[in-house]
């Protein structure tokens, strides 16, 4: 798979999970992720300023995602991954710590959902350092 795709999809993941937070916090703490078990809920209070800003954070990283899969230039797609990473990872670490409220498929489906998007980072890191994707002059 291409930097350019997997960059994409981590972009289109937080351009729907951001913008769902940012614009309908209450839909967003009620029904993240399906509807079904509502994931963000499990972890009280709702507090919409907190759902509305991590939306905002959220949607700024897909667009340092996006415009990385645009340019290509491997300093830019570098510092969008990192910073992907950067939020990314301990959010999964406080997640993986609070999963007593979670029915097990729940559970199991949330951690897998952060490590397919953490193996996907990992993936282009890899991939833009070994395949030495070319720096614009």
């Amino acid at each position: 798979m291409s930097v350019r795709v997997l960059l994409g999809v981590l972009a289109a993941s937080q351009i729907i999970t951001g913008g769902w937070a940012l614009l309908a916090p209450p839909s967003f703490y009620a029904d993240f992720p399906y509807g079904g078990t509502p994931w963000v809920a499990l972890l009280p209070p709702y507090n919409e300023h907190l759902v509305r800003d991590v939306g905002a954070g959220t949607l700024a990283l897909a667009v340092a995602l996006a415009l990385a899969a645009w340019w290509l230039d491997r300093r830019v797609v570098i510092t969008a991954v990192a910073a992907f990473l950067t939020f990314t990872v301990p959010h999964a670490v406080f997640h993986s710590l609070h999963l007593e409220h979670f029915p097990l498929a729940d559970a199991v489906a949330q951690q897998a959902g952060f490590v397919a998007e953490i193996v996907l980072a990992v993936a282009v890191l890899v991939l833009v350092t070994r395949d030495r994707v070319p720096v614009p002059r």
